[in-house]
């Protein structure tokens, strides 16, 4: 083997400033800068949040559009990534926070059936495997819209459809699964995400994660009794029964409004994230090839290390052997908190630019100079 470095770059976004494409493309742009003839892979990643679908695409997936409700019944258009039998479907891309008007909150009512819409999408395209990545929702409907999209039917008392979203399931008297989608049951369902929440109470979804949906004290309550009484009256059913109370108790089950406990119904397994992201995007074999590895999302925190990208990133390759820094936009970690978690060195975009504003306005080029950093002091 030649004496010139080999660097792979599998960052996540910088959220607000930089995709995880552009992440890469810059650190490539700065360390060519000091190292001309550095070889340089780009493996954008994603956690299985917003940016899961861009991630795929980067690597090789094709991108396919789909007219879809958004999480307020208006169509949107949203996209899915599609390698030959392998679907990865993102539910933020339908019912994320991102697809409500400007300004808008709606916790009660927002409903996660364009998300049901995509997956049978996917179902049309031929997947046979669906990684279904979830996060930045804007729904606590337990996924309920998602399964009404897939077959499921949800009446009140008066045998008429629940109103959308988390609010609507107070009203809920039946629920019948008995007409979803038949060619689920032939699909292998991944449901990937970093969060590990059950669907109610003190650490469910309504409690820990409504609030950044704009619900407040009073809604939360009623998510969480509505999400409750969901799963009581999947209890009744012949065909789930005991396993809602299983499923409703189960890590993962508050993912995403509780959309996790929907996917459950549907037969998903539970995989952290950015484990099923790395193995659908093709990472052990470019770490292989790698002999220095660099990751980041924007904030390096405490949350960094509970399954967000750079963790999973960094203890992969550190089970390699290969040595990983990071670019990040703030950081907020400790160097031997770092180190535990696989990362020699750490590089915020604060170094070069102290101005938190300036460094979110200018994350591109500010990336860069840092990356000349990284060059200088692991490449050259």
């Amino acid at each position: 083997m030649d004496g010139t470095r080999r660097v792979l770059v599998a960052a996540d976004k910088f959220k607000g400033s930089l995709t995880a494409v552009e992440v890469a493309e810059r650190v490539t742009a700065g360390l060519r800068r000091v190292v001309p003839d550095v070889l340089v892979e780009a493996l954008p990643v994603a956690d299985g949040g917003d940016g899961t679908v861009a991630a795929a695409v980067a690597a090789g997936f094709e991108r396919r559009e789909v007219r879809v409700a958004g999480p307020l019944g208006d169509e949107v258009t949203a996209a899915y990534a599609l390698r030959e039998d392998t679907a990865v479907v993102e539910m933020a891309e339908a019912s994320g926070l991102q697809r409500l008007p400007e300004g808008v909150l709606a916790p009660l009512t927002s409903s996660t059936y364009g998300s049901g819409e995509l997956l049978r999408a996917a179902l049309d395209a031929g997947a046979r495997t669906i990684v279904f990545g979830v996060g930045g929702s804007a729904t606590t409907d337990g996924g309920a819209g998602m399964l009404a999209a897939l077959g499921a039917r949800f009446l009140d008392g008066d045998s008429e459809p629940v109103a959308p979203g988390g609010g609507g399931l107070a009203g809920l008297a039946s629920a019948d699964l008995s007409g979803l989608d038949p060619r689920l049951s032939d699909v292998e369902l991944v449901l990937a995400s970093d969060v590990d929440n059950p669907l109610t109470g003190p650490k469910g979804a309504p409690a820990v994660y409504g609030p950044q949906k704009g619900a407040s004290p009073d809604d939360v309550t009623a998510l969480d009794a509505a999400l409750a009484h969901f799963a009581k009256v999947l209890e009744r059913t012949e065909t789930v029964g005991a396993r809602a109370a299983e499923y409703a108790a189960s890590p993962g089950a508050g993912a995403a409004g509780g959309i996790g406990f929907g996917a459950m119904l549907l037969g998903a397994r539970f995989r952290p994230g950015i484990e099923v992201m790395l193995d659908v995007l093709g990472f052990a074999p470019a770490l292989e090839r790698a002999d220095l590895v660099i990751t980041g999302e924007g904030s390096l925190d405490e949350q960094t290390l509970h399954g967000k990208a750079p963790a999973g990133v960094a203890a992969a390759a550190r089970a390699a052997g290969k040595e990983v820094v990071a670019v990040c936009g703030r950081l907020a970690l400790p160097a031997e908190v770092l180190g535990r978690a696989g990362i020699r060195r750490a590089y915020p975009l604060t170094d070069v630019e102290p101005d938190v504003a300036k460094c979110i306005a200018d994350a591109g080029p500010i990336l860069e100079r840092v990356a000349e950093g990284i060059a200088r002091d692991f490449v050259a």
